[in-house]
């Protein structure tokens, strides 16, 4: 208070003047005199209390809306999850210190008038989260969330009966949201898209989602999940586990999470999530960075299985959590993995391939389904027909920071060296903290004989994630920088992880 009052005076000088007795010499002044002390003394602590707000901030206010939609009458089997997975996930929200509206069976008026009172309660800054399990459908590559009472005999009802998750996301953004999350449990089989469609595809990416969106789905792009009898689905019980770490960043639980459904799936569901993040978040607020000694630490690549690593080699486009990370060239390596497979074509990746050409026929415009196939044809080793396919998932969305990512690589396996530095290095502009661009970027700069410059790269990722492609590449750039004992040391870490990190390597002309 003595600081305030300090501060008030300084502030104003002249009032110092006109309460003084040399100014007010009649006593009958003495209660005009009174009036304005007080005036002053208000505005004081007004100001001194405001003052004291602006240091406590205690950060950008922080609104959700929480949907859970089951009873939809064509479902067979009916859903069980997605009512238990909104309140679960409802109360976790409210304990990280959301203002929290959750909602269960909308139809369609109420789903339009949920989502207008979020929308009036989004304030310039603030934080605004949507979870949504439910029926999702893509079409006209966009998502969109669908009531219980959706009349849906034909794609273009999808857009009449359905909340697009792009048009969410530009509200969002139109009414000064700092930071934009949306969560969706959405990737089911449903009955509706029997009437106009052959098969499913999943949902799709957001075509063009605004700076400070993190996006997390239950499934990737084009891949759809199996609901089980349990109150919870495992995407949202990993998603909550995870969210309950204090000092993890946002990117490293949706990062997590997609692990732990990788991992206790046994790689039949493989979570997607993107980011644009401008600024840091973390869902337990006012956590500390450091955690407790005795912490249960996240599991690395090195304890993945077999599935775990290919499925991890055939995306490519997960971002580890930021942070310094353990040194890779101390401590005892992880236990061998049986060997991950190898590339070639595979009779599923086929006909993938196969149902992704029928799809795209159709759906010229799809950016994510581009980028599907081309995933695939890079995992068959066909990296020319690959290139062309993230050529069109990058004209189609030219901020896909995965698609240049992957046409790094694709670019690298072919020569294409130049071009595919430029790739990469448009991929961490887009992502600065992207962790296999680095990669990427590293195995690059190995092929056109910048050892130096490979090993600051290997560094970076190693640092935002353990994985065998890094230790192997920063084994061989040390070698070439005459360090053979720590080349020999990043090598064997490499092969520790996966055994058939050299022929990777190989195919790419690196020995």
């Amino acid at each position: 208070m003595l600081k305030a009052l300090d501060f008030g005076w300084r502030r104003f000088p002249n009032y110092v003047i006109l309460t003084s007795r040399k100014f007010w010499p009649s006593t009958c002044d003495m209660i005009s005199r009174l009036i304005l002390i007080v005036f002053v003394l208000m505005f004081i602590v007004i100001h001194g209390a405001r003052a004291a707000d602006g240091q406590q901030g205690g950060g950008a206010p922080r609104v959700a809306l929480v949907i859970g939609n089951a009873s939809y009458p064509n479902a067979d089997p009916p859903l069980v999850q997605p009512v238990g997975n909104a309140h679960a996930f409802a109360d976790e929200l409210r304990h990280d210190g959301f203002d929290v509206d959750v909602k269960t069976n909308l139809n369609k008026e109420g789903m339009q008038q949920a989502f207008a009172r979020l929308y009036e309660r989004i304030k310039p800054g603030a934080v605004a989260l949507i979870f949504y399990s439910g029926f999702g459908i893509q079409s006209n590559r966009q998502s969109y969330m669908i009531p219980v009472d959706a009349q849906i005999y034909k794609e273009d009802d999808v857009r009449h009966d359905g909340i697009g998750v792009d048009r969410v996301l530009q509200e969002m953004k139109d009414r000064g949201a700092g930071v934009k999350i949306i969560i969706m449990d959405a990737s089911r089989r449903n009955r509706y898209e029997t009437n106009f469609r052959v098969a499913s595809l999943g949902l799709a990416l957001p075509a063009n989602p605004p700076i400070g969106t993190l996006v997390l789905y239950s499934a990737g792009p084009g891949s759809l999940v199996r609901d089980s009898a349990e109150e919870k689905s495992l995407f949202v019980s990993e998603l909550l586990s995870e969210m309950r770490a204090p000092g993890v960043s946002a990117d490293e639980v949706f990062s997590r999470t997609r692990m732990g459904v990788l991992r206790a799936s046994r790689g039949e569901q493989n979570p997607f999530n993107t980011s644009s993040l401008n600024e840091d978040f973390d869902f337990v607020p006012n956590a500390s960075v450091n955690k407790p000694a005795n912490a249960e630490q996240p599991k690395t690549q090195g304890d993945l299985t077999d599935w775990e690593q290919a499925a991890i080699k055939e995306s490519r486009e997960h971002v580890a959590p930021a942070g310094p990370g353990p040194d890779v060239s101390t401590g005892p390596p992880p236990p061998p993995v049986t060997p991950a497979p190898k590339f070639g074509p595979q009779g599923k990746d086929l006909d993938d391939i196969k149902n992704l050409d029928t799809y795209l026929g159709n759906h010229p415009d799809d950016a994510a389904a581009f980028y599907r196939r081309g995933q695939l044809y890079a995992k068959t080793g066909d990296f020319a027909t690959s290139v062309k396919d993230f050529d069109e998932a990058l004209r189609l969305h030219p901020q896909y920071a995965e698609a240049f990512n992957n046409r790094c690589w694709a670019r690298a396996m072919l020569g294409d060296s130049l071009a595919a530095l430029k790739d990469c290095d448009e991929a961490l502009e887009l992502r600065p903290d992207y962790a296999d661009a680095l990669d990427s970027r590293g195995f690059v700069e190995l092929k056109i004989g910048e050892p130096k410059n490979a090993i600051a790269d290997y560094n970076a990722a190693l640092r935002l994630k353990r994985q065998a492609s890094s230790f192997y590449g920063r084994g061989l750039a040390r070698k070439l920088r005459g360090d053979p004992t720590g080349s020999r040391r990043d090598i064997a870490a490499a092969k520790a992880i996966d055994p058939s990190v050299t022929a990777e390597f190989e195919r790419g002309g690196l020995r």
